[in-house]
């Protein structure tokens, strides 16, 4: 069985020097393919510069993370946005991420909206997935995401609240669970009652603030077949079959094959 990272962080300075391991624990765990998210333009081009160096097991989402809109100039988000657009022929390149809204920097809201939208608009543009950070404003973004026309929409890290993930299933969005799903109960209800047509793994390494049995463990991809078995046993679904749906769910959002 193969399977995938949807989101994490590669380009982040905590895994400098140890991304080699990490693409090897992966590869260990059947884990066929990472997304390495970004938080701004030097992330950005880290990713895209990791997935050169592993075609077809790591891959580059690019975009502004909105804890960085605070000290983010104009200058460095035509930047970033620039370097997006330059590398749309780049099949390692495979989604704007990580885009979205934070409810604890209100007050930025402003600025935090017009990075969002520019984001979404170069989404729309190149006609690439998007994938989404919605602490506290998963709402308000599910309300206004059918306004833009985008090829793909994954939530990254769902939580809440229940009344949005019917608007993000309705929608056809998909979003994204990690280690949470072994131990914590407003996680594990939101994937008894997503469909599994609309759900992907994640581990948001390096994040470290897991509980058993991942407490005190670098994150790695190596975590996902272990997130898998949770979903299968809430699901009380065959652990194979499972993976299988998930396996099929990454290649149809992202338009990649696992090898």
């Amino acid at each position: 069985m193969k399977f995938a990272d949807a989101h994490i962080h590669l380009s982040d300075e905590e895994y400098d020097d140890q991304v080699e391991e990490i693409v090897a624990d992966a590869r260990n765990a059947n884990v066929a393919a990472l997304v390495s998210n970004s938080m701004d333009f030097a992330t950005s081009s880290r990713s895209l510069k990791l997935a050169e160096q592993s075609p077809h097991m790591v891959y580059a989402a690019c975009g502004i993370h909105p804890w960085n809109v605070q000290t983010l100039t104009e200058q460095e988000l035509q930047r970033t946005m620039r370097l997006i657009r330059d590398q749309r022929t780049n099949e390692s390149l495979i989604a704007i991420g990580e885009i979205g809204l934070d409810v604890k920097y209100m007050n930025i809201w402003d600025k935090q909206m017009n990075v969002f939208t520019n984001m979404l608009h170069l989404a729309e543009e190149l006609d690439l997935p998007v994938i989404i950070h919605s602490r506290g404003t998963t709402d308000h973004i599910v309300d206004m995401l059918p306004s833009f026309r985008l090829k793909k929409v994954l939530l990254h890290w769902f939580s809440r609240p229940m009344s949005a993930l019917v608007k993000t299933v309705d929608n056809g969005y998909f979003i994204t669970e990690g280690p949470p799903a072994v131990y914590s109960p407003g996680i594990r209800e939101v994937i008894t009652k997503v469909p599994l047509t609309n759900l992907l793994t994640e581990t948001d390494g390096p994040v470290r603030y897991f509980k058993a049995p991942f407490d005190g463990k670098r994150t790695t991809p190596a975590f996902i077949p272990q997130v898998v078995r949770a979903i299968a046993e809430l699901k009380k679904l065959d652990e194979n079959d499972v993976g299988t749906q998930i396996r099929e769910n990454f290649e149809g959002f992202f338009g990649v094959s696992l090898n």
